[in-house]
């Protein structure tokens, strides 16, 4: 079903939930491994996800649909994740490179994670990154999105979404060259 399809129906009287059910389902693993990319952590990422979409429920009444479903749902995951990251960092007191360990050692210690060495070592570096440098590498490495789709989702200019990325490309190419 197309998203102006689930749109109109969740706009029809009783037929809310059936609609918002049907857009649970079509972006919920696409928004799970949008999530997990940034957080690392399964159970984080399953807490992130349920908070999107009660967010994404509370606000679908006043959707303008001046931008497409999924980038508005997109915008308010990457929001999710990024605040998540900054209430870990907080309430753990640690220092950025602390907190980028004790991410690491969740990566680690990721019973779904499956990839192999180079994988492994290749996400640590990823999650070494600043969490908002990390949801830019994220949607343009994994999700090949576009600057332009990147910029509708974070709310930041296009040229500033190219520097946040090769910054990131950066840091990542030196945490290889380094554990390699």
């Amino acid at each position: 079903m197309e998203d102006k399809d689930l749109l109109q129906l969740f706009r029809e009287e009783g037929k809310e939930n059936y609609a918002f059910n049907l857009i649970v389902d079509k972006y919920s693993e696409r928004l799970y491994w949008h999530i997990r990319k940034i957080t690392a952590s399964h159970d984080d990422t399953n807490d992130i996800l349920q908070n999107t979409f009660v967010k994404a429920w509370n606000a679908l009444p006043s959707f303008r649909e001046e931008s497409r479903l999924y980038t508005w749902l997109y915008r308010i995951a990457t929001n999710e994740s990024l605040t998540f990251i900054k209430k870990s960092k907080m309430r753990s007191f640690l220092s950025l490179s602390d907190y980028s360990k004790q991410v690491e050692n969740q990566l680690e210690a990721d019973p779904y994670f499956n990839g192999d060495e180079t994988q492994r070592i290749f996400r640590k570096a990823i999650m070494k990154l600043p969490g908002k440098q990390r949801a830019v590498f994220t949607m343009r490495y994994y999700d090949e999105m576009k600057y332009e789709e990147i910029s509708e989702i974070l709310g930041t200019s296009v040229g500033a979404l190219k520097a946040s990325y090769h910054h990131a490309f950066q840091k990542i190419q030196e945490y290889l060259k380094e554990s390699v």
